[in-house]
């Protein structure tokens, strides 16, 4: 290591190697390199761009019907738009009225729904191929209607599970877009959803996507939780908290 501190060049290039995070630029006097500040302008707009992307919720519906061979609800947030939508959170937890009622309750293991969340291309982009994987893995696991949310935050999930009944849910989101990876899926699991569950409740799996974690990976890591979840009956800091406990047996 030592020795590759004395090499400016070679230590530089070995942490790029690293890391799609933006290290050891070089400097033109006290400026950035042309090269460096165009990637960053480059990055920003896509950021910007995957922010305020509109769902093509009615061929991801489609896409979703075809994987599982289900039914796929199309639900709605309270927030009617995308500008509404960054504006009031609050209103991306709660379905629409219209929505609210096209639900009913069955006897279900898990409730799987499919929100833009703030990255709609990673929406898009990954929720198929992990679909793909993650349902055969579900082998004997009731699952109710897929449903695909337009204007959708994490907590919409409580509603949407406790309504058609789920004993869990998982909830499939873009997250929010970065300067190194604007298609970014996370996939937050609750256990018994309802309106008084909090984020500490939950179980996360995210950086889903091409160059962060494998769709294989996350599919089995869902899987896990899912196991624990139904034999211990709750999600959140503590399974997380006993997650290598759990892993030796």
């Amino acid at each position: 290591m030592t020795e590759f501190l004395h090499q400016p060049a070679t230590f530089a290039a070995r942490l790029r190697a690293l890391t799609p995070a933006r290290v050891a630029l070089g400097r033109t006097g006290i400026s950035q390199q042309t090269g460096d500040l165009l990637d960053f302008r480059r990055a920003h707009a896509q950021a910007r761009d995957a922010l305020h992307a509109r769902l093509e919720a009615s061929s991801l519906a489609t896409t979703l019907a075809a994987i599982s061979g289900r039914e796929v609800l199309r639900l709605h947030s309270e927030a009617v738009d995308r500008s509404t939508y960054l504006q009031r959170p609050d209103l991306g937890r709660r379905l629409d009225k219209a929505s609210r009622a096209s639900l009913t309750a069955g006897d279900w293991d898990l409730a799987l729904v499919v929100a833009d969340g703030l990255s709609a291309i990673a929406v898009e982009r990954h929720v198929p191929p992990l679909v793909q994987l993650l349902l055969p893995m579900l082998e004997g696991v009731r699952l109710a209607p897929l449903a695909v949310v337009e204007q959708g935050r994490v907590a919409i999930g409580d509603e949407i599970g406790a309504a058609l009944g789920a004993q869990m849910s998982i909830v499939l989101i873009g997250e929010r877009p970065g300067l190194s990876a604007p298609d970014s899926l996370g996939a937050y699991i609750t256990w018994e959803p309802g309106p008084d569950r909090t984020d500490a409740e939950r179980n996360c799996v995210s950086n889903i996507r091409i160059g962060g974690l494998s769709y294989i990976a996350a599919a089995e890591q869902l899987t896990y939780y899912l196991t624990e979840a139904r034999r211990r009956r709750l999600t959140g800091i503590s399974l997380k908290e006993n997650s290598h406990r759990l892993d030796k047996g």
